[in-house]
């Protein structure tokens, strides 16, 4: 494989992503030539969901782009934000599974470092930069993050350990000495919380790359998408694993992901937090050289085939492709990708059992 030169690897990173802050440091940063570290924290709490492919995605360009690669391991922040109640056993296992979905997705996990928070948290020194992080910002700023663990400002009223989360976020970026923070859109808060106080403590800004979030498959419901005015409320209906029903597990056998893509929310004519239509986007219509293959009756048009999301929204936006006919082709696409996926966790005797342990059920392929 021949070696990349600084553009490539910007498009590369940049690449499928909703926004980068800031590309001209980024494009600096690799002329340069010096070896980027960079990262992503994931709060370890249940089952991979398919919204968790983006970023996924992403790991794996920033590995090959040649980037330092850590993922965090927050288990102490999921522990903060209420994950699998609290119970840090738990959380440890979920970590564990995140590992070796990414492996079975293909990403290369051994050029990846992988750091456990509980490790960060037995080192005074990164206490002492959570200290000063939080003495360099007001608790009105403090309380304006909080979004990017899901939850509202007031919420820190009932539990004050919520407070404590956005400067360890920013102290985690600071301590390991990162140049790239990655996240999605619902961190931009954390990432611009620490370039706005790096600069105070004698720190580097972070340059932060964020991806989309993938709309839940219960949409907005009776909501019109015109109401959604701020990232808060948008965040709200992100895909969750706290909503099995409305969201689609790596895991997932076919015709469980039949059956949700049946019922999702997908109006005609509509994009915006349009979960099917995001499907496509954010993950199917990213890897290299698909197509989306909606098989119909003579009568309705007959068999097309998309070999670009933009054609394929054309058709949708203009009435020409049926809400229906878009789930059901969506659905097997999506089955196409899963399955080997699916196969090599549930051949992996340890992803078995951790699978098992946390759904309290047998898994059966």
């Amino acid at each position: 494989m021949s070696v990349m030169d600084a553009e490539e690897r910007f498009k590369l990173i940049t690449r499928n992503t909703a926004e980068v802050v800031v590309p001209s440091e980024l494009r600096e940063a690799l002329e340069t030539g010096v070896k980027l570290k960079g990262y992503i924290g994931i709060e370890p709490s249940g089952f991979f969901h398919i919204g968790w492919l983006i970023w996924s995605f992403k790991v794996d360009d920033m590995v090959k782009a040649g980037v330092d690669w850590r993922i965090l391991e927050a288990t102490w922040h999921a522990m903060i934000n209420d994950k699998l109640g609290g119970d840090m056993d738990k959380i440890r296992k979920a970590a564990r599974l995140i590992r070796k979905v990414l492996w079975a997705i293909g990403v290369d996990v051994g050029k990846i470092k992988f750091v456990d928070a509980e490790d960060m948290a037995s080192d005074k020194d990164y206490w002492e930069t959570v200290i000063r992080v939080a003495k360099a910002n007001s608790l009105a700023r403090i309380k304006r993050a909080l979004t990017i663990m899901g939850r509202k400002a007031e919420e820190a009223d009932i539990d004050s350990s919520k407070l404590i989360y956005p400067s360890m976020q920013v102290s985690d970026i600071f301590y390991m000495d990162l140049d790239i923070a990655l996240g999605g859109m619902d961190q931009r808060k954390a990432h611009m919380l620490a370039r706005d106080t790096a600069p105070k403590l004698g720190y580097k800004k972070p340059i932060s790359i964020h991806t989309p979030l993938l709309t839940g498959l219960q949409g907005l419901g009776r909501m019109n998408p015109a109401e959604i005015t701020d990232e808060e409320h948008a965040i709200e209906f992100k895909m969750s694993k706290s909503k099995p029903e409305s969201s689609i597990f790596i895991h997932d056998k076919p015709e469980d992901i039949r059956r949700k893509l049946k019922k999702a929310y997908c109006p005609p004519r509509q994009e915006k937090f349009n979960p099917v239509l995001e499907i496509n986007k954010y993950i199917l219509f990213t890897r290299e050289g698909f197509q989306l293959i909606v098989e119909r009756p003579e009568k309705y048009g007959g068999t097309v085939v998309y070999d670009s999301y933009e054609r394929l929204l054309d058709d949708y936006m203009n009435g020409r492709l049926h809400p229906a006919d878009l789930k059901k082709a969506t659905a097997e696409a999506l089955i196409e990708l899963l399955n080997p996926i699916r196969e090599r966790l549930l051949s992996d005797k340890e992803a078995m059992a951790l699978l098992e342990e946390m759904s309290n059920v047998k898994i059966t392929r």
